[in-house]
């Protein structure tokens, strides 16, 4: 799906969330919107004639967003494997928490070399395999 970069994205998420397991769907709404909101102000800087894409996929247990936009890319501070604590910002700082929140949320955050596409991926628990023992 895509969308002219605007902030109201009520119905963005609603669609996004539609095949979600409602106990994931708050904390996924609100890792989503993180990434959204970023794409469409930092990356488009709310440019109406730019637009954010978002594809979706389950494969294999796990939930995959990708989000782009059109702006001229972010590059992290902070890349690997790094703790969430890592990434928040000094506590005066009126912005720049957004991610720490995703690394949080969700189980893989990936960004393309030019800082225009964001990976995010949650892991589904693994169902429980019966025992047939005696």
């Amino acid at each position: 799906m895509s969308f002219a970069s605007t902030l109201y994205l009520c119905p963005i998420l609603d669609l996004l969330l539609t095949d979600i397991p409602a106990k994931l769907q708050s904390e996924l709404r609100l890792g989503l919107q993180e990434a959204l909101v970023n794409a469409a102000k930092h990356g488009n800087n709310l440019d109406p004639a730019k637009l954010v894409v978002v594809r979706f996929s389950l494969v294999d247990n796990q939930y995959w967003w990708i989000i782009s936009d059109q702006g001229s890319g972010f590059t992290p501070s902070i890349t690997g494997d790094s703790d969430p604590n890592d990434y928040l910002p000094p506590e005066e700082a009126e912005s720049g928490r957004g991610m720490s929140l995703l690394h949080q949320i969700f189980d893989q955050v990936e960004w393309n070399r030019k800082g225009t596409e964001l990976r995010l991926c949650k892991q589904l628990e693994s169902r429980r395999l019966l025992s047939l023992g005696r």
